[in-house]
């Protein structure tokens, strides 16, 4: 088997690895993101972990086709049950729910925080899940968007920051609130707020085209209704928080 080649979503996710970082990845499907860092001199061991037999079984077959069983351990657990603090500096956390997530996180805090960077890919509940990071003492250092098959992902790299306020922005805004500041970062992420690339303007442009589809919908279908007026209320708070963010810092 010759050099792994990966998806521009996981790509993304190594690319925030830094480099020389013994890195665990939870979740790991088939090995491919392991198999990759150790591949590209990016990390100099790693351990793969799923849940689940069938892909982690694979993800061996990949790893011995390598010949990096010596560089690759894997190993059956349910999220970190069965990691021991200090085994590895990175870890990954690549493609399930952001409420997932969350629990692998909460439920195994210590040995979360034993980690030197969290390298996290979160698939929903994104705003839920900034949030958790943020009122829990971790602090995003950066993010990265991308489209792939006509969906964005994104990607966030974070670090236990226990001197950190929770309920402080991490910056001030004309206008804005603290309160106000932190809902619109734990949408839409700090660190993308501030890069504003192309692909993220492209997916606030999304967003917004979304939200004015359907309070367009919405009010030709009539605002008598109390469930109805309410949705329109709260998609129009989030065509707002669009265009805010399109504006942040401008």
């Amino acid at each position: 088997m010759g050099p792994v080649m990966l998806s521009e979503r996981l790509r993304t996710v190594a690319g925030m690895v830094t480099k020389g970082n013994v890195v665990c990845d939870v979740g790991c499907d088939h090995g491919f993101t392991a198999i990759y860092l150790v591949q590209q001199g990016i990390s100099p061991r790693a351990l793969a972990m799923d849940l689940r037999e069938g892909p982690l079984s694979a993800a061996g077959e990949h790893i011995a086709a390598c010949g990096l069983e010596e560089r690759i351990e894997t190993r059956l657990s349910d999220g970190l049950h069965k990691y021991k603090a200090g085994e590895a500096d990175t870890l990954i956390c690549a493609g399930m729910g952001g409420g997932l997530m969350t629990r692998i996180l909460a439920n195994e805090k210590e040995k979360t925080d034993s980690f030197r960077e969290l390298v996290l890919q979160p698939q929903s509940e994104l705003e839920q899940f900034r949030r958790f990071l943020r009122e829990n003492g971790y602090r995003i250092q950066d993010e990265e968007i991308v489209l792939e098959d006509g969906k964005f992902y994104q990607v966030i790299r974070a670090v236990t920051d226990r001197d950190r306020d929770p309920q402080t922005g991490s910056a001030e805004v004309s206008g804005r609130t603290d309160g106000e500041l932190c809902k619109l970062e734990d949408r839409y992420g700090p660190v993308l707020l501030r890069k504003r690339t192309p692909v993220f303007l492209s997916f606030l442009e999304r967003e917004e085209a979304i939200c004015e589809e359907i309070l367009a919908r919405l009010r030709s279908q009539g605002l008598s209704d109390d469930k109805r007026r309410e949705r329109y209320e709260e998609v129009e708070t989030q065509l707002q928080d669009c265009l805010r963010a399109r504006n942040y810092y401008i």
